[in-house]
């Protein structure tokens, strides 16, 4: 193998020269320059990066800590983060927490005795000691998607308050009044802050939401089929059940099959965190779609500026709806289907101010 001593020699220039080519730095000729390239290329050479980290004490490498690798929007997210990443020069190694907050923290101290540069970090819950440690003692970190509260981390995430009145406002229309949904766990944020928006525009709409209709899930599938089987079996089951994340939704997918009924026909169903297949099922999901790929970009950018010493930037990007045909939206073309046995009621003033006129629609 190679060493830069051997590069050295072959382009005519010191170790030295070698080093500061290697390390991007300015003051190189662009002679010098071209000729250590050309040996680096003709040799084969490959710089020592564990030699290198002790010399500089970076390793260019950062840890992303996801809550479920099984989830389509996190691996999205991963795939966004690494690409970024790798474009700026860093590596990425990936902990799956499995939304288990002892496997979240068994990554994260496995990661930080690696001696990353920068931590990403969704957080499974609000109260882990060594995150919490972590974050006191100066690590370089960001949250993203979650974020603990009161913690001086900066956090990238999307807002979905504004979509999700969105939806009720969509739901409205349509004729729907008896909502129900699925929720994440309380313990993160964006279980609890789906909740309270829809809370909310069920609120604004002038719509009961009792307690029957708001069943506690862990954000996997088959949490969002138990609560299904529950809501089902209310004496005045739910017209719509509306999943707080992907696979929930799935999973209520399941359970009004597996008891013979249509969607939309016999229970609409709508999901927060949009995933490529949803188009493809039949109906395809009306979903409220996150912007994943700039999550995962805005979150490297934010970690490499905390690593290099410029000041990190919290950024908050909006979720958008994506209307398709499993609340009983008609077809392109076709008109609409009647949802109810007589015409649904006028909203209110501030409910007619509330909705947005316009939908979005995906086409499958």
């Amino acid at each position: 193998m190679a060493s830069i001593k051997d590069v050295a020699a072959e382009a005519g220039v010191s170790v030295a020269t070698v080093s500061r080519v290697l390390n991007h730095h300015p003051s190189v000729s662009d002679d010098a320059r071209t000729r250590v390239l050309a040996a680096v290329e003709a040799l084969g050479y490959r710089p020592n990066a564990v030699a290198r980290s002790l010399r500089t004490d970076q390793t260019r490498t950062l840890g992303l800590v996801i809550s479920d690798v099984m989830n389509p929007y996190f691996t999205e997210l991963a795939r966004s983060v690494e690409e970024a990443a790798r474009a700026l020069g860093y590596s990425v190694i990936i902990g799956n927490a499995d939304e288990r907050p002892e496997l979240q923290d068994h990554h994260v101290r496995t990661l930080l005795d690696r001696r990353i540069d920068g931590l990403l970090v969704s957080p499974t819950d609000g109260g882990s000691p060594l995150i919490l440690d972590a974050a006191r003692a100066g690590t370089a970190m960001v949250f993203v998607d979650r974020w603990i509260p009161g913690v001086d981390v900066p956090v990238v995430r999307a807002d979905g308050r504004a979509a999700v009145r969105e939806l009720v406002a969509h739901l409205y229309a349509l004729g729907h009044r008896r909502l129900a949904i699925i929720a994440g766990p309380a313990a993160t944020t964006t279980g609890s802050e789906r909740v309270e928006a829809f809370r909310d525009a069920m609120a604004e709409y002038g719509l009961p939401l009792p307690d029957a209709y708001i069943g506690q899930g862990d954000f996997q599938a088959a949490s969002g089929r138990r609560v299904t089987e529950g809501f089902l079996d209310l004496p005045e089951p739910p017209e719509v059940v509306f999943a707080a994340d992907n696979l929930m939704a799935l999973g209520a997918l399941d359970a009004a099959r597996a008891r013979g009924l249509r969607v939309p026909h016999d229970l609409a169903l709508a999901a927060f965190d949009d995933i490529p297949w949803f188009v493809h099922t039949d109906p395809p999901v009306t979903a409220i779609a996150q912007p994943t790929g700039e999550l995962g970009r805005a979150a490297v950018r934010a970690l490499v500026d905390r690593i290099e010493g410029r000041p990190p930037q919290s950024v908050t990007l909006p979720a958008r709806l994506v209307v398709r045909r499993s609340c009983g939206e008609p077809a392109l073309g076709e008109p609409p289907t009647s949802l109810t046995s007589s015409p649904p009621p006028e909203p209110s003033a501030q409910a007619r101010s509330a909705q947005s006129p316009v939908m979005n629609r995906s086409q499958t």
